[in-house]
């Protein structure tokens, strides 16, 4: 990176969530509460997938990942948010910055796609239940996995690759809590036109495309739930649908409200509310609404609980 009308950046500080001292304390109890519990059910959940043989399934092995990936997702970014409300001044290291930015692209794009494959077989579940065992083979849901994290892989490459490019003069100040692509591209000192455009184009293939399957997938899913005859089996396919359509809305609303709409200071304050969601809040809703509100993981857990007593 060269140097250009200006020193060269070494180090930039993260302005926070909130510059009000009176909030400081609160917010840091109650985000270093929902951390935690975002890692404690998530492991929880990994570790019981792992050691409980009935649930070696499609649907478990995509919320295995699902679950991996929030940890380290919700890992990446939040105990650096919690320093800012411990410090005055939260600083980050230039690469410190670049490798954050790497890893929250790359594990955003991975649940993506996760949450577009558990749709899939879902809707593969619901709707065509006889083909079941050949669509979601096990070779078939690796397949899905690994092309998850290719995707991960290549469209953060992609996103780090071009704020690299970029020339980062004497403005070292990030109107946000974590390294995000808006916030650098208002410190740069040159030309972000290409990077506005990549981001709209790159991030729009990631959120809308994922979106549409889903959400077309969960429109088939509930047409077929309105055929059954049993109330009972209704209200409960309706239920957890609803949940699981109120998740992936909250993380690819947020998402989209953030990232296919050109950047400008006065949007930074709505953004960072917005990135609470997609980055704090989901990471610890997943497992709630996808498993412990499941019967085969209550069945697990009263089984794990059975043996831990005996």
């Amino acid at each position: 990176m060269g140097q250009e009308n200006g020193s060269l950046v070494t180090e930039f500080i993260l302005l926070g969530l909130t510059n009000d001292p009176d909030l400081q304390l609160p917010l840091f109890l109650l985000f270093l509460l929902i951390y935690t519990t975002t890692a404690l059910a998530n492991l929880a959940l990994i570790t019981l997938i792992t050691l409980n043989s009935h649930l070696h399934t499609p649907m478990y092995f995509f919320l295995l990942n699902l679950s991996f990936i929030d940890l380290c997702y919700s890992s990446v970014i939040t105990p650096k948010m919690l320093m800012n409300f411990l410090v005055k001044k939260n600083f980050i290291s230039y690469v410190g910055c670049m490798t954050q930015l790497y890893f929250f692209c790359f594990f955003a794009i991975c649940e993506c796609c996760v949450l577009t494959s558990m749709a899939y077989d879902r809707y593969v579940a619901i709707c065509n239940p006889l083909l079941y065992n050949i669509s979601m083979s096990p070779k078939v849901c690796s397949y899905l996995m690994l092309g998850s994290y290719i995707m991960g892989f290549s469209g953060a490459m992609i996103h780090t690759g071009c704020i690299l490019r970029l020339t980062f003069c004497d403005r070292n100040i990030i109107n946000h809590y974590f390294c995000d692509l808006f916030p650098l591209l208002q410190l740069s000192c040159t030309s972000t036109y290409a990077n506005e455009i990549e981001i709209l184009i790159v991030g729009g293939k990631d959120i809308i495309v994922p979106s549409v399957i889903i959400f077309t997938s969960y429109g088939f899913i509930l047409s077929n739930i309105l055929q059954m005859r049993s109330t009972a089996g209704m209200s409960k396919a309706f239920s957890t649908c609803s949940s699981h359509i109120l998740a992936v809305s909250l993380f690819f609303g947020s998402c989209a409200f953030m990232y296919l709409q050109p950047s400008s200071p006065g949007s930074m304050d709505q953004g960072k509310i917005s990135s609470v969601f997609y980055t704090i809040v989901v990471p610890m809703m997943n497992p709630l609404i996808y498993s412990f509100r499941n019967k085969d993981v209550k069945i697990a857990l009263k089984k794990v609980y059975s043996k831990r007593r005996f």
